[in-house]
């Protein structure tokens, strides 16, 4: 499949991108080897791979939940740019 620079214009219409005609070319370049890579991936056979094997034999990471004291509101607050009394200041997104 042949990516082309109407391709990368919808695509970057969807993203809310503006893109300059050089960054059109070289995207529709670069999007089309990503595809051609995947067409080869395609011809793999993968028959009898469950699809959520690994490499490695690999264990769950996570450690255990266990009840800890928090680390108290003046420790949680010293490195915050802002503060409003007892919470984080952050700029208004919605007006």
């Amino acid at each position: 499949m042949m990516m082309t620079v109407a391709d990368v214009e919808y695509v970057a219409r969807l993203a809310r991108l503006e893109l300059t005609a050089g960054e059109k070319e070289l995207f529709a370049g670069q999007m089309d080897a990503i595809l051609g890579y995947v067409e080869k991936l395609r011809g793999v056979d993968t028959d009898g791979i469950v699809p959520t094997s690994h490499a490695v034999p690999m264990e769950n990471a996570f450690r255990e939940d266990e009840v800890r004291p928090s680390i108290g509101l003046e420790k949680a607050l010293a490195n915050a740019p802002h503060v409003s009394g007892s919470f984080f200041a952050v700029p208004k997104v919605i007006e």
